[in-house]
Order: C-alpha cells, then structure tokens, then sequence
C-alpha cells in the first residue's frame, strides 16, 4: 500500500480512527494476519505518520512470518528519497550511530550511546548549494532513524520541524520524506518482487523550486 502523508499507521494513544490499519480492515474484512494482535492485524513494519510510501501489510500469518524474517535478515529493502539541509561533501555514506528515545523531550529520538544499533545508507543524487536530494536505504528500522541520523549530523530533513529542518522557504505539510521504492521476495514462490511509486506532492515541489533557483 501507499500511505499518504499524516496518516497515523496503527491505532495508539490519540489516535483511534482514520488509521491505515482501519482502511485495510475495511478493504480485507478478516483477511489480515493476528500476529500483531487486534490493534495492528497484518503490519509488518511501519512510517512515521507523517511520512508518505510504501508499506507491505501481511493477509496471513504465513507471509506474515516470512516478510518479517526478510526485514530482520535485511534481504527485503526500503528505500527512500529525501532532501535535507545543508551540502553533504560525500557522495555515498553508511550512518551508524545507536538511537534511543530522548533523555529530554518525550516525543524525539536522539543519537545514544546506550541506543539500539542503528544503519543507515545513503546516496547524494543532486545538489543545491544549500540543500542535497539523497537516496536512503535503512539496515535498520529504528524509530524516526533517517530524521534523527541526519540531524545528528547537521542536515536535518527538508521542513522537519521535530529535528531543525523547519527553517524552509517552500512551505510542505511536513517533512520531505518518501519511501518510494520497497523489494521482498514473495513468501510463497520466493520471487523477487520491487515496487516504486511516483515522488509525492511535496518532494516534487521542493525540488521544482530548487531546481528554478539553480
């Protein structure tokens, strides 16, 4: 599936309704797997509410098992396009730094020392003095990883408030972050399937207006 900018992917705390997982309840009925439990039948991995993409959500316990196994093993994917803040002198580079909810502010991740194991790889694909387009892929799936990696580093993600990449001349409805592209192996015949989407409304528009201003 596809899921749009601030949609929220599982029912939590403040969040009852209009999830994903509501819509795929009411477009699957009771074919979703309940390995999760009630709260989050057939989610495998998940997005930031506020980050559009793909997402694979599991039908059965079976392909269940097995996509969560790729995603462990880190044979299934996921890549993401994004444009964050400041010039990144290297052209390719892997972030390993462990992330752990932040000491000070309840809502943020932070780089720790005591955190989870944390990797992340990514890819300049265009410059813009002040600004980069990178591809990212993840190792790992922490909790906010590309956003707190990347401000970390002084070049928070394009119109990320929570992380200091607020400050922007193009106005988005919030930060420029897409998982675009996403490859598993099918559960049952092991075929290897990749699926891409288009560059959503936001991450066209940035880089519209970056590319005037070259």
């Amino acid at each position: 599936v596809n899921k749009p900018k601030g949609m929220v992917v599982h029912p939590s705390a403040g969040h009852y309704s209009g999830t994903l997982v509501n819509a795929i309840m009411y477009h699957c009925k009771d074919n979703l797997s309940g390995i999760n439990g009630v709260l989050r039948p057939g989610i495998v991995h998940r997005l930031d509410r506020d980050t559009s993409g793909l997402l694979v959500v599991a039908k059965n316990d079976f392909a269940h098992n097995n996509l969560a196994k790729q995603i462990k093993e880190k044979t299934a994917m996921r890549n993401y396009l994004t444009v964050v803040c400041g010039n990144i002198k290297d052209n390719e580079g892997i972030i390993d730094l462990p992330i752990d909810r932040s000491k000070t502010e309840k809502c943020k991740m932070a780089v720790s020392p005591d955190g989870k194991p944390s990797i992340t790889n990514y890819k300049v694909l265009e410059r813009f003095g002040n600004y980069t387009f990178v591809e990212v892929s993840l190792k790992t799936g922490r909790t906010h990883q590309i956003r707190v990696h990347f401000s970390h580093l002084k070049h928070p993600v394009y119109g990320d408030k929570l992380y200091g990449g607020g400050n922007v001349k193009v106005k988005t409805t919030a930060q420029v972050l897409q998982a675009y592209k996403l490859s598993l192996d099918n559960p049952r015949t092991n075929e290897r399937m990749t699926f891409e989407i288009p560059m959503d409304e936001d991450l066209t528009k940035v880089l519209k207006y970056l590319r005037a201003k070259k």
